[in-house]
């Protein structure tokens, strides 16, 4: 005999909401989704989607961007939970909200075509339906408290970058201006990048180096209680 204590509990619907955060022409981007059904059918949305009984959350929010992207394999981390009540007005709806890094060259050919998706600036994001403006507000204070303290920036950038595509980032994430000097010597204090023999000659005749980021040395420095704050 099969026991069900729970058959007269309240049942909710639990949504996966996926901030995508890109990082192009050294501006912040967002990926967002005009939403082809009702309600708030037409308006931008944040991709979604919701749980299945045979996953958990991080599951979930892997597929949901793997499913209206074509992306795997990104940077994700839980944001927040949202419940108030008329939060959805179909239906009771409890949305768990995850932000994604991806480095927009890299992946800009993996994103399906077919989805009526666009990048935004995150300064110009439009609104969104329901609570997905807080959503969004919530990421990048949560973006920014990481790139504060770990170098989760690298997962937007090309593997080779220059040191002002790595400052404009920085800039970018964390919405103020640095200082061109100090962001150079506290990230070589760092000790975290490989400095290359190849420039990028884009920006001018003389051109500039390119680094890449040496994750084996953070991990080791992790591992001794180094502390990653710009």
């Amino acid at each position: 005999m099969v026991l069900n204590n729970y058959r007269k509990e309240d049942k909710v619907l639990l949504a996966i909401d996926c901030i995508i955060f890109g990082f192009y022409q050294e501006e912040l981007k967002i990926l967002l989704v005009e939403r082809d059904f009702e309600p708030a059918k037409g308006e931008w949305s944040l991709i979604g989607g919701f749980l299945k009984n045979k996953e958990n959350l991080d599951e979930a929010a892997a597929r949901v961007l793997k499913n209206l992207t074509g992306l795997s394999n990104v940077y994700m981390e839980q944001v927040h939970c949202y419940s108030k009540l008329d939060r959805d007005p179909a239906e009771r709806t409890i949305s768990v909200a995850y932000f994604a890094l991806i480095n927009i060259a890299h992946h800009c050919k993996e994103i399906l075509r077919e989805n009526p998706i666009k990048w935004f600036d995150i300064k110009d994001v439009p609104e969104l339906i329901f609570d997905h403006n807080a959503m969004v507000k919530d990421a990048l204070l949560l973006l920014r408290n990481r790139a504060s303290n770990k170098p989760v920036g690298f997962e937007l950038l090309p593997e080779k970058f220059t040191m002002r595509q790595l400052q404009k980032l920085y800039e970018a994430i964390l919405d103020t201006e640095l200082d061109k000097r100090n962001f150079i010597n506290k990230f070589n204090s760092f000790d975290l990048l490989n400095k290359l023999k190849e420039k990028d000659m884009s920006s001018s005749k003389k051109g500039a180096f390119l680094f890449e980021f040496d994750e084996e040395k953070y991990h080791k420095k992790v591992e001794k209680g180094f502390s990653f704050k710009i």
